[in-house]
C-alpha cells in the first residue's frame, strides 16, 4: 500500500499532477457514468417522469452533503501539509478523527434527510407528478448516506498521499455492481426509482468496506486502526478550521442550485426532464475539471508544508492550463454529440432534447471559468486561507445567482431556461478574477513568512 504513496513536493510536477489527476478524473466520470446509467435505466425502462423525478433530488442531496463533504477537503489539506512535512504520527491522528468523523456525520444528515426529504421538495415546488417519486428515491439514498462518507473521507486522506489509484479501482467496482443491480431492479423487478436508490446504497457500502479495508492494510501515512478511532482535539480543529469554510462555500452553491432548481420545476415538468438530462452530462466535464483542481490542492497543501514556494506557483500554473485544456476540450466535444447523448435519457421526446441541448451550450460552452474557480479558491485554501473563497463565493456565486433569479428571470421574456442557464457562466467569472486578486495579493504576505521559518528551521542559523 505505501508504494503508492507519491512525493509530491519534488521532481516533474507537471506530470505528477497528470498521473494523479487520471486516476481521479476517470473515477470522477466513472460516478457520473453510473449516476447518469441510473437516469437512462430508468428514462428507458421506468415510469413516465422518472428521470425528472431523480434528478431534481440532486441540489437538495448537494445542499445537505456538501457542507459536511467540505470537512473531506480540509482532511485533504491538512493531511497533505503533514504527508509534506514528513509528520507521520500527525498523519495518523488526522486519519482516525477523519473516519469517525464521517461516521458520525453520515449518520446525522442521514436521519435529517430521512425525515425532512418530502418537506424539503415541497419548499422546492416540486410537481405533484413528480414529488412522490422523488421522495421515495431520497428515503432510501439518505439510509446509505453514511457510507457515502466513508467512502469521500476515506478516498480524500488517501488521495492527500497521491494514491487516487485505490479510490479509482473501488469505485469501479462498486460501479458495475450498481450497474447490474440497476438493470436487474428496474427492467426485471420493476422497482423503478426504488431499485436505482437500492442500487447506490449497496454500491455505496461495497466502496466504503474497501477503502476502510485499504487504510487497515496501508503500512505508511495513511494506516487505520479500528481500535484506535477518536477525535483528537487539534486534528480535529485543524480540520473544521479549513473545512467548515469550504463546507460552507459547497453549500452556499447548492443554496442557490436548490433555488434554481426550484424555478426550474417552476417552468414544468418537460422543462425539468431537459434540464435534468443536460445537467447530467454537464457533470462530466465538471468533474474532469474539479479532479484536476482537487489534486492542485494536494500538491499546493503539501508543498505549504515543504515550505516550497516554487512548486506551489508551479502546482497552479500545471493545474490552471490543465483545467483549462480539460474545459474547453471536454465541453466543445458534448455540445458536439449534444443532442445524441441526451437522446439516450429521452429517446422518444423531441421536445425534451431541444429544451436540454439549449442549456448545455451555454454551460458546456463556458465551463472553463468553473474550473478556474475552483482552481484559485483551492489555492487559497492550500496556502492557509479558508474563509476568504467561502466570503467571495458568498457574494459571486451565490449571491449573484439568487440576484438573478429575482430579478432578471422575473422579466416575461427572460422566464426561462436560458435565462436561467446563462447566470451560471456569469457568477463564475466575477468570482473566479476576485479569488486570483487575492491570492496575488495575499501569496506575497504568505511566501515572506515561509521564508523566514525556513531561516529559523535552519540547523547552521539553530546553532549560532
Amino acid at each position: 500500500m505505501k508504494k503508492k504513496e507519491i512525493d509530491l513536493t519534488s521532481g516533474n510536477l507537471f506530470k505528477k499532477i497528470l498521473i494523479v489527476a487520471i486516476p481521479l478524473i476517470i473515477s470522477g466520470v466513472l460516478q457520473l457514468f453510473y449516476n447518469a446509467a441510473d437516469l437512462i435505466v430508468c428514462g428507458q425502462f421506468g415510469s413516465a417522469h422518472s428521470v425528472a423525478a431523480i434528478s431534481s433530488t440532486n441540489p437538495l442531496i448537494n445542499l445537505l452533503c456538501n457542507l459536511f463533504l467540505g470537512l473531506s477537503v480540509g482532511a485533504n489539506v491538512v493531511m497533505a501539509r503533514s504527508y509534506g512535512s514528513n509528520d507521520k504520527e500527525k498523519c495518523h491522528r488526522i486519519v482516525h478523527t477523519s473516519m469517525l468523523l464521517s461516521v458520525i456525520i453520515g449518520i446525522v444528515i442521514g436521519i435529517v434527510g430521512l425525515i425532512f426529504s418530502y418537506t424539503f421538495l415541497k419548499w422546492m415546488k416540486t410537481p405533484v407528478d413528480v414529488i412522490n417519486l422523488s421522495n421515495q428515491y431520497l428515503s432510501i439514498y439518505f439510509l446509505g448516506l453514511p457510507f457515502s462518507m466513508i467512502y469521500n473521507y476515506g478516498a480524500s486522506i488517501l488521495r492527500a498521499t497521491g494514491d487516487t489509484k485505490h479510490p479509482f479501482f473501488f469505485l469501479l467496482f462498486a460501479g458495475i455492481i450498481n450497474i447490474i443491480l440497476n438493470l436487474i431492479l428496474v427492467i426485471v423487478f420493476k422497482l423503478d426509482v426504488a431499485g436505482v436508490a437500492i442500487a447506490t446504497i449497496t454500491s455505496q457500502c461495497i466502496s466504503a468496506i474497501l477503502v476502510v479495508i485499504c487504510l487497515i492494510h496501508n503500512n505508511g501515512f495513511c494506516h487505520l486502526s479500528l481500535k484506535q478511532l477518536r477525535l483528537h482535539k487539534n486534528e480535529l480543529k485543524d480540520i473544521i478550521f479549513v473545512g467548515v469554510p469550504a463546507g460552507i462555500q459547497s453549500a452556499i452553491f447548492s443554496i442557490s442550485n436548490v433555488l434554481i432548481q426550484s424555478s426550474v420545476n417552476s417552468l414544468g415538468t418537460i422543462v425539468m426532464d431537459g434540464n435534468g438530462a443536460s445537467t447530467s452530462l454537464e457533470g462530466f466535464v465538471y468533474t474532469s475539471m474539479n479532479s484536476v483542481a482537487q489534486t492542485g490542492l494536494a500538491f499546493i497543501s503539501a508543498n505549504y508544508g515543504a515550505k516550497n514556494k516554487k512548486n506551489i506557483n508551479r502546482s497552479i500554473i500545471y493545474t490552471s492550463i490543465l483545467v483549462i485544456i480539460f474545459g474547453l476540450g471536454l465541453g466543445g466535444l458534448m455540445i458536439l454529440f449534444a443532442k445524441p447523448l441526451l437522446g439516450l435519457y429521452a429517446s422518444t421526446h423531441k421536445e425534451i432534447i431541444t429544451i436540454g441541448y439549449k442549456r448545455l451550450v451555454i454551460i458546456c460552452s463556458t465551463y472553463f471559468l468553473c474550473g478556474l474557480m475552483d482552481t484559485f479558491a483551492y489555492s487559497l485554501r492550500g496556502i492557509g486561507y479558508s474563509i476568504l473563497p467561502t466570503i467571495v463565493s458568498l457574494c459571486g456565486g451565490c449571491g449573484l445567482r439568487i440576484l438573478w433569479i429575482y430579478t432578471i428571470f422575473k422579466i416575461p421574456q427572460y422566464n426561462n431556461l436560458q435565462s436561467l442557464s446563462v447566470s451560471y457562466p456569469v457568477s463564475w467569472l466575477i468570482t473566479t478574477l476576485v479569488h486570483l486578486i487575492l491570492f496575488l495579493i495575499l501569496s506575497r504576505k504568505v511566501y515572506k513568512r515561509l521564508d523566514n521559518e525556513k531561516i529559523i528551521s535552519t540547523p547552521e542559523l539553530k546553532t549560532n
